[in-house]
């Protein structure tokens, strides 16, 4: 039986075009890209776009299947794993959103959508910590992220890592689960920095 990934949001806001494109690989610089199979990756992870970017998708390609308000991506990114767009009314309002599914559970699709309007629909705006590293993650430009590699302890190798600013100290790379409240609020934008804690996404 495959593991289930997390369902998680990966980026706050509405994405634009050039985000959206840059979201749907955002792990392309992980080690052995090309080795093994990355649906555990990507499988789970999901952001909102634009109207406009959701019918360029749907017009992009026939999609594989269309169900009420979500319809599926003909080309798999890997396996069984593929882009579902959603149109989805959220407190009165029509939003759009796009999210890694697993086809091999026909439940993933609709386990998505609900989460997604869980997430949602929250009376006040919140980032779990794990938003905030994901959002940080999704919006560093590939020069000032990467991975751990050799000159790293073993322990940390593989694992995701992104350039700070230091002051006098300078640069220097930092894993990603390791920073702490002030390097993520430094390295939020202005407007995700006053969000209150959320305790689960």
């Amino acid at each position: 039986m495959n593991p289930v990934s997390p369902i998680r949001k990966i980026f706050q806001g509405v994405a634009t075009r050039q985000d959206m494109f840059r979201l749907f690989d955002r792990h392309k610089q992980r080690p052995n890209r090309f080795e093994g199979d990355a649906a555990e990756l990507y499988a789970g992870e999901w952001f909102e776009i634009g109207q406009a970017q959701c019918d360029y998708m749907l017009d992009l390609l026939p999609p594989l299947w269309i169900r009420g308000e979500m319809f599926a991506m003909r080309e798999f990114l890997t396996g069984s794993l593929t882009s579902v767009f959603f149109t989805l009314n959220i407190d009165g309002r029509i939003r759009h959103f796009h999210g890694y599914c697993d086809l091999s559970d026909r439940s993933s699709p609709e386990r998505m959508r609900s989460s997604i309007i869980k997430r949602e629909s929250r009376p006040m705006k919140a980032m779990s910590r794990e938003e905030r590293l994901e959002h940080i993650w999704s919006s560093t430009h590939d020069n000032y992220r990467g991975y751990a590699g050799e000159r790293w302890p073993e322990r940390d190798r593989g694992k995701r890592m992104v350039l700070l600013y230091g002051g006098k100290v300078g640069t220097f790379l930092k894993l990603l689960d390791d920073l702490s409240d002030a390097e993520i609020a430094a390295k939020l934008p202005v407007q995700l920095r006053s969000l209150p804690d959320a305790i689960a996404a």
